[in-house]
């Protein structure tokens, strides 16, 4: 516990810091190698301040900023994502050489924007926070380099923007509603105000609306649209990236938001369970016919977006703790699957399904890697796949969802025949004109990391589900009197009073 703000804030300081020191880099002439090293120092700084900082617990910026165990857990896994990323990322042969450097420096800046993110307990440091991790990802797409007069990433990029911008302005709108309705924009004060007046038509259509910049980072249908597309436009590193981090922001987020809702709230269960059944029978259903292994696996994305909507069903703490179990070990298997991507395909390129014919003789770790991953993605045993559907489909079907079960699982029934596609070229193909696939120390060690990840979430998830049921559960709660700063109230949320019209408007009706 610290009551030094400094303490609380030194994993965000970390990556603001290594990004001043980029921008600099920057300036000069072009230094991809320097830009790189302070990248990947910035990544494994912040990781060991992020371990430093797990026990933490405080408030800042006049409670707008929450540190506990919720957000610094989950700033550990982001720091430790992002060293993944640059390690998979390589030497970025698909990114144009003389913006490389300005692709680390806009990296790290999006990932400082997903650590601030899970902290944010109030709308107006959540909007800054989800628009510091946007708007570099946008600008990471066009960065790659074209490709005989073929500009896809460009079109890619403006899809992304378009929809990003559409997105947010309907979440902003949903937030103002909330705002009106209970006269503050601290999350914890606005969840006691929100109850009397949870099921007006008003806080109903501002809780949707509020959601879909959310579901928008999640790819839910039907704010999918741009998935594909920016996977397949997008270098593989930054379809890396994409399917994500920035997945597991948008899980963290909306717990937050979802919590606002009552347990007993039917209207907000019924809007997420048809979500959940839409996206995981248009992801599913739209993969079976991809050849490109990157929009194979944005449709499947879009899918897993739909599993993970099965924890929020529930509506309690026993289903948002399995959807970011869920989420952290799909975080594992996406990754797994892009690093066969990037090592697959020399120049960069987009890798077709049957490129990875006989992987298992050109590159056997790359090989089992990709197994592990897509049976892991299918939610085959013993890997976290399994046990996290299985964690979901149990807290919505002890919440009395038995259809919405059955639907999950016939979709998870139909996903393991594109995935088995995947297996079968890769260990059952010959590999014909193909060449063997040289892998350095850093690949290998990544590759193996990857691979003890989704075993180990998988065999033993019981200490993982503890700890982050622990998180949930203190998430909403009081921080103790010694862990407030400068003041601000031990609940974290600054006093305010309702305005005089919103105590006459009724509960349950216009």
């Amino acid at each position: 516990m610290s009551a030094l703000p400094l303490a609380a804030f030194l994993p965000e300081l970390v990556l603001l810091l290594g990004a001043l020191a980029l921008f600099f880099i920057t300036l000069g002439e072009s230094r991809t190698r320097l830009a790189k090293m302070v990248a990947l120092g910035t990544a494994l700084a912040a990781l060991l301040a992020a371990t430093l900082c797990l026990g933490q617990q405080a408030t800042l910026f006049d409670g707008a900023y929450r540190v506990d165990l919720f957000s610094q857990g989950l700033k550990f896994v982001f720091a430790a994502g992002f060293t993944l990323i640059l390690l998979l990322s390589g030497d970025l042969t698909d990114i144009r050489p003389d913006v490389k450097p300005e692709y680390y420096l806009f990296l790290t800046i999006s990932v400082t924007g997903l650590l601030m993110l899970v902290s944010c307990v109030d709308l107006i440091t959540l909007v800054i926070a989800l628009e510091v991790s946007a708007f570099p990802l946008y600008l990471l797409i066009p960065m790659r380099r074209e490709r005989e007069g073929h500009r896809s990433q460009m079109e890619s990029a403006i899809k992304y923007i378009m929809f990003g911008v559409a997105a947010n302005g309907v979440m902003f709108f949903g937030m103002s509603y909330l705002f009106g309705l209970t006269g503050t924009t601290s999350l914890s004060a606005m969840l006691p105000r929100l109850q009397p007046v949870i099921r007006s038509p008003i806080a109903i259509a501002g809780l949707a609306m509020m959601f879909c910049g959310l579901y928008y980072k999640l790819a839910v249908f039907p704010f999918h649209f741009w998935t594909p597309d920016v996977y397949q436009g997008a270098s593989n590193e930054t379809a890396g990236l994409i399917a994500s981090l920035p997945k597991l922001g948008g899980v963290a987020v909306l717990v937050r938001f979802v919590s606002l809702a009552s347990p007993d709230n039917h209207t907000v269960a019924t809007l997420l369970a048809i979500l959940a059944v839409a996206s995981m029978c248009y992801g599913n259903l739209i993969a079976l016919m991809q050849k490109d292994f990157k929009r194979l696996l944005g449709f499947s994305g879009i899918a897993h977006a739909g599993y993970a909507l099965l924890g929020f069903v529930a509506l309690d703490q026993v289903g948002y703790s399995a959807a970011l179990y869920y989420i952290l070990g799909y975080l594992f298997m996406v990754l797994a699957c892009f690093v066969v991507i990037c090592k697959v395909s020399r120049d960069g390129s987009n890798v077709g399904i049957e490129e990875l014919a006989g992987l298992h003789r050109r590159a056997p770790l790359l090989a089992v890697t990709l197994a592990v991953g897509v049976f892991a993605l299918a939610g085959i045993p013993p890997f976290v796949g399994f046990m996290g559907k299985f964690a979901l489909l149990s807290a919505a079907l002890s919440k009395g969802y038995l259809a919405l079960v059955i639907v999950a699982v016939v979709n998870a029934a139909i996903a393991v025949y594109y995935y088995l596609g995947v297996i079968r070229e890769s260990w059952f193909r010959d590999p014909g004109n193909l060449p063997a696939i040289q892998l350095d120390w850093p690949t290998r060690a990544l590759c193996l990391l990857l691979i003890t990840g989704i075993l180990a979430l998988g065999v033993a998830p019981g200490r993982v589900l503890d700890t982050i049921s622990t998180s949930v559960a203190g998430m909403n709660l009081p921080l103790p009197a010694s862990a407030a700063i400068a003041g601000i109230p031990k609940d974290g949320a600054p006093q305010k009073t309702l305005p005089e019209w919103q105590a006459a408007i009724p509960s349950g009706r216009n």
